[in-house]
């Protein structure tokens, strides 16, 4: 598994007042990993306990989830999105990417090639909500990201993953 864990870049971020994104827990990045395979993304993620699955795009403002974590995984084409809120970092993934999300990541399409599609899923086939960053959700979403828990499984390897490694040792960091 440690073979796994060097293939998948982390990414940190902090808190900007406005996204909240997650105190303890890295955006996992997983590049070219099914390069061969993006067209089943979608029953891949499912196959790895990853349901409430979806195809379509993404958003194109800043907003996040404080109630689940989310895998998103290029179909097809190429998306460049910025993660961690507006003054984030700028990623571009292609067919065979998967990045993860823990609860309160921000997320926004910034662009995108005419074919872009992407899978998302969520762990355990959790329900979803949408946050953008009003004032007023504040207060619940800093709870509701705190009390997401790590999945079961890793959304690409299953039972054995770098999420599960990664997560667990950062559970409880803040």
């Amino acid at each position: 598994m440690n073979d796994r864990i060097n293939d998948v870049q982390t990414l940190l971020f902090q808190d900007d007042g406005v996204i909240p994104n997650h105190p303890s827990l890295p955006v996992l990045l997983y590049k070219g990993v099914w390069a061969k395979d993006s067209s089943r993304a979608e029953s891949l993620l499912n196959r790895n306990g990853w349901g409430n699955s979806w195809i379509n795009g993404v958003f194109d403002y800043h907003h996040y989830h404080s109630n689940a974590h989310e895998v998103l995984a290029v179909v097809s084409g190429w998306v460049e999105l910025i993660l961690g809120g507006e003054h984030g970092q700028t990623v571009r993934l292609q067919a065979g990417d998967v990045v993860v999300l823990p609860a309160g990541t921000g997320h926004k399409r910034l662009s995108a090639s005419l074919d872009f599609r992407i899978a998302g899923a969520y762990p355990g086939g959790m329900s979803y909500n949408t946050r953008t960053g009003d004032p007023g959700e504040r207060p619940k979403v800093l709870r509701e990201i705190q009390e997401v828990p790590i999945p079961d499984t890793d959304p690409v390897y299953g039972q054995e993953g770098p999420l599960l490694e990664l997560w667990n040792q950062n559970k409880g960091i803040s």
